[in-house]
């Protein structure tokens, strides 16, 4: 970045999807589309699993806190994108950025690890079946430890981006404030930030895919023992929305990372993380919902009670 004033910045700029003031309207609308879209159906999917007693699982716990995330998840970029498009504005301050620095490696972070701890709760209930009611108290600590892991993970970014220095008018060539975006604008010596990126990518990151090619690996080899064909199936299919969502969300955010490491065009990068941080979200409650059938029963249980009522 060219030599500039070094002086404590109090805003930034996000150059967003598109520089065409026609096409503007239109992010707007398809970006609102799917932003209600996400919310109405992730807050159906809490509904359904709080309302319906047969639904009060360890698995289903698990997908009530996964769709609270993904709420919170797209919360994080989208209602700022859609006001800076309505404001005809750019700006973010250097305090908003780091807030949503902060809160998207957060929910990004608990995403990776409910992912992972619905993946060892289908391993329970398929290979340990008479622990899985035991499995039950351990719902709410594996939770909160998640929580408490990338919490203290995003805070301590947070505090290495504070050490850098920034040029003023910093322009972020993407949507929203991503790490890997903030970095790349520092005018300052990165090395350190760079290094834990790292880290908490293997500990965000790798160690939860781990976990559930390992969960699989052991459904897989437990599946193979079963003697009756018919069981395997009953047995693998309560696996199928989970496969599909880890499926989707580690797809996206690989393509995120080849598409900022094999290519130099911030748009191709921006599209791609619209794919992981606006797709995902919103795919998440259709796949559970299509694909799994007490979660349809319950739809159509909630949907009879709601038709019903005078």
């Amino acid at each position: 970045m060219e030599a500039g004033n070094h002086t404590k910045v109090s805003e930034c700029f996000l150059l967003g999807l598109s520089d065409d003031p026609g096409l503007q309207p239109v992010l707007c609308g398809v970006f609102l589309s799917i932003y209600l879209v996400t919310m109405l159906g992730n807050l159906l999917i809490i509904l359904v699993i709080s309302s319906d007693s047969h639904l009060h699982t360890p698995m289903y716990f698990f997908l009530s806190n996964l769709s609270f995330v993904d709420i919170c998840f797209i919360s994080t970029t989208i209602p700022k994108m859609l006001v800076n498009i309505l404001a005809e504005s750019k700006n973010i301050s250097y305090i908003g950025c780091l807030v949503q620095t902060c809160f998207f490696t957060i929910f990004v972070g608990m995403d990776d690890f409910l992912l992972t701890v619905m993946a060892y709760d289908r391993y329970v209930a398929i290979c340990q079946p008479l622990h899985y009611l035991l499995n039950c108290k351990l719902c709410g600590m594996l939770v909160v430890m998640s929580w408490f892991i990338v919490f203290w993970v995003a805070l301590l970014h947070i505090l290495l981006i504070m050490r850098l220095t920034f040029c003023m008018g910093t322009e972020i060539p993407h949507f929203f404030c991503g790490l890997a975006q903030i970095l790349e604008v520092a005018s300052s010596d990165t090395l350190a930030n760079k290094i834990f990126l790292y880290v908490a990518t293997v500990l965000l990151g790798v160690f939860p895919l781990t976990g559930i090619l390992f969960s699989y690996y052991q459904i897989i080899s437990s599946l193979g023992r079963m003697a009756s064909t018919m069981g395997r199936y009953k047995a693998f299919s309560t696996c199928g929305s989970h496969l599909s969502v880890v499926s989707l969300f580690y797809g996206t955010g690989v393509g995120v990372y080849l598409s900022s490491a094999l290519t130099h065009s911030s748009q191709r990068s921006s599209i791609a993380s619209v794919m992981f941080t606006v797709v995902t979200p919103m795919l998440n409650p259709f796949i559970y919902s299509l694909r799994n059938k007490d979660v349809k029963g319950a739809l159509r249980n909630l949907f009879g009670r709601a038709a019903s009522c005078p």
